[in-house]
Formats: C-alpha cells, structure tokens, sequence
C-alpha cells in the first residue's frame, strides 16, 4: 500500500546536554548529530519501515543542506519527486536540545521558503495513493488540497495532524477521516483533557476518528459512534529521545487504520511503539517492535 503526507522535511541539528541550560549559561554538548527531521517526513520513515510504499510532497531550498534531506529520505526509499524546490532561501532547520536528564526536546526552527501550495498538490495523481496524511500548517492551502481531494478521490482516507495552534487552524477540521491531536493543541485551546477537546471539536466533524496522545498519561480515541477508547502509555526503563515520539504515534495510528485493526488495537500499538523510540535515539529499528 502507499501513503502520501504533505509537510515538512527539515534538517535537525541536535546537540545532547546533561541537563536544560538556565538563560545566559555556557554549556558544553556531551554529543552532536546532524540529521533529517520533520514531522510529515518521520512519520513516513517509519511508515516505510513497517512496509509501505511512501511519497512525500513539500518545499525544500536549493541549497547544501537540501542533498542531506534527499539522501536520508532516499534511504528510506521515501519518494520525493512531488518536492518543490527553491532556487533561494534556507532550507527548514531545527536547532535541538535533547535533555538527557529528561529525555525532553527543545527545539528553536527557522526557514525562509514559501509552505507547500496547492498548485504543486494538483500535480500529483492521488489515485496511486491508499492513504494521504497532512501536517496541520499553511492553512489556506492545505484547506484547497483538503477540499480537491474530497472533489476528485472522495473515498480516500485523510488524516490531520493537529499539533500546534495556528490561525484559521480550525477551518480544516471538517474534512479529514482522522484528525490527530496534540497535548499541546489541547492545553491551548483551555483543555485539561482529551475529552473536552473531542467534545468541542466534533460537532465540526461527526464522522471523524478523534485521536489525542497526551504524553505519559497515555492516548484517546473517540470512534464516530461515540464510544472512547483508552490505551495507558508504555514508559520504556529509560527515556533517552523523545524527538519525533509524536510522528511515530501518528504513523502507527494510520498503519493500524489501514490494515483494518480494531481501533483499540490500533491506539494501544501506536502509544506502545511510540514509547520504545522514546528509549531510544532516532527512529530507525521500529518495525517489529
């Protein structure tokens, strides 16, 4: 089968620390790594590993850093062809902190290219595809591909990734299957939970599947009949690298969806794969486990 997202891929500078500096500090990295990031390209990096045919479709700067990216998702044999390159601009960079004391990331990103547009979406034949995933980002423009598709392949699934608040973010909750959600979104959106947060976004959606991972307390998920399901986080003996913990829950929940699991089945293998690669560094080893 194959799955298509539309995101980011990023180039991730990381540097590991004993422990969070405090503002104005001098520390020095006990380790530094340069590599591929995103949240759209790491979840089709493990959604390979797991056996699917992957393609991804965003924005990247003709620049040095753009052949790391190529050749990291080449690795993953992640086809790349629907990309957009610029011939200005800086590639998106993360600049990382990975706490070992916590295992929590810190991440400062910039870039300078335009997001990914719908005339580049067109482009692409969506016929090829059993499942297209989406970063919740560059609104507008997602909100024409999400409505293109609903025109053209009105029975191919969609899921969302709802992670962090941005404007007009909402006006793009009507129109996938599966709408993916963030601790973060909920909290900024007041929410103590994930069930008050499904409560306010389902009239929005009422066939959706509402997924909310909310860190080690687990995630929810609400079935479009109303029934919510629970699965209890797994908490590896050590966290080591939360960096793209979110992204292999989110390929894990589409794997899940895709090979017809019950949905119970599908969110308790989500937070359990997730928790292993959060006692782990990077992403690659996930299959199987």
């Amino acid at each position: 089968m194959r799955v298509l997202a539309i995101g980011v891929a990023t180039l991730d500078i990381i540097n590991r620390v004993s422990s969070f500096p405090v503002e104005d500090d001098e520390i020095r990295a006990q380790a530094h790594e340069v590599r591929r990031g995103g949240n759209a390209a790491n979840t089709l990096v493990v959604l390979s590993q797991l056996g699917y045919r992957c393609s991804w479709g965003g924005t990247l700067a003709d620049d040095l850093d753009k052949q790391v990216i190529l050749d990291d998702l080449a690795r993953y044999q992640i086809d790349s062809r629907a990309c957009r390159c610029y011939r200005q601009g800086k590639n998106p960079t993360s600049y990382v902190i990975l706490s070992q004391a916590t295992g929590s990331r810190t991440i400062v990103h910039y870039r300078d290219i335009p997001e990914y547009q719908a005339n580049d979406f067109l482009s692409i034949n969506l016929a090829e595809f059993d499942w297209i995933h989406f970063e919740g980002r560059n609104v507008h423009e997602t909100l024409k591909m999400l409505q293109s598709i609903k025109r053209s392949n009105p029975h191919r699934p969609i899921s969302l990734e709802m992670e962090k608040p941005r404007e007009d973010l909402e006006s793009l909750l009507p129109w996938p299957d599966v709408l993916l959600f963030s601790k973060v979104y909920a909290e900024s959106h007041g929410h103590r939970d994930p069930t008050g947060l499904f409560a306010a976004v389902r009239p929005s959606n009422p066939q959706a599947i509402l997924v909310c991972a909310w860190g080690d307390k687990g995630a929810w998920l609400l079935q479009p009949e109303g029934s919510m399901i629970h699965a209890p986080a797994y908490h590896p003996e050590q966290i080591i690298d939360t960096l793209g913990a979110g992204d292999v829950f989110n390929a894990a929940i589409i794997d899940g969806l895709l090979q017809g699991r019950a949905a119970a089945v599908a969110l308790d293998d989500a937070v359990h794969l997730a928790g292993i690669k959060c006692g782990r560094r990077g992403l690659d080893g996930l299959a199987g486990q």
